[in-house]
């Protein structure tokens, strides 16, 4: 990951730290490394990360390795993306997505 700065890799050991005690809203993608169209949209994840930096945090989950997050969080099919805002997801979009319409999911929480 390029933007580690802005992208943060979240694990079943700090969800709780880093989502639901996040005081920004959080973006998480919950993706694979096989899956092309979670490629395809990945750039504009860490683009978006930071873009809204200091506003908002921007987590991504390999659904291969976090298995148990993903079916926490109901992710049947990737790329999943959820905006969680104070502890609760609030947003969800499953399948790829241009910026603007993954912008939208987040914009009115900042």
């Amino acid at each position: 990951m390029d933007n580690s700065t802005v992208v943060t890799t979240i694990t079943g050991e700090n969800f709780e730290a880093e989502v639901l005690k996040s005081p920004l809203p959080v973006l998480i993608d919950f993706w694979a490394d096989w899956c092309g169209p979670c490629r395809m949209i990945g750039p504009l994840i860490e683009q978006i990360g930071a873009e809204y930096d200091g506003r908002l945090k921007i987590g991504k989950v390999n659904v291969d390795e976090q298995a148990d997050l993903a079916v926490r969080h109901n992710v049947v099919s990737i790329p999943t993306l959820i905006v969680y805002k104070d502890g609760s997801p609030v947003q969800r979009q499953v399948g790829a997505a241009s910026k603007s319409k993954i912008e939208a999911l987040f914009r009115e929480f900042l």
